[in-house]
């Protein structure tokens, strides 16, 4: 197996973040800025913040699901090394 796939996050100017996974991010990245993505559309412009290294689908999947699960814990940000949104 070919590792192909990538989990990203991408990030609105409100602070909003939506994890995913795709072959091809950048493309995916464009979909979600024209609306074709139901939870992200309306809420754009987005951009990607963070990405993995390229993995096998199911591995792509599990770390998705993973950092899902983490949601706003303290793992999600060891992770992706992303800061915790300034919520002040």
């Amino acid at each position: 197996m070919n590792p192909q796939y990538r989990v990203y996050v991408i990030e609105n100017n409100e602070g909003r973040r939506y994890i995913g996974y795709s072959e091809d991010i950048e493309h995916r990245l464009k979909q979600h800025n024209l609306g074709l993505s139901k939870w992200t559309s309306g809420k754009g412009p987005w951009r990607i913040v963070w990405k993995s290294q390229k993995l096998i689908r199911s591995e792509a999947f599990a770390l998705e699901r993973k950092l899902k699960k983490q949601g706003r814990d303290s793992g999600f940000y060891q992770i992706t090394g992303l800061n915790p949104p300034d919520r002040s």
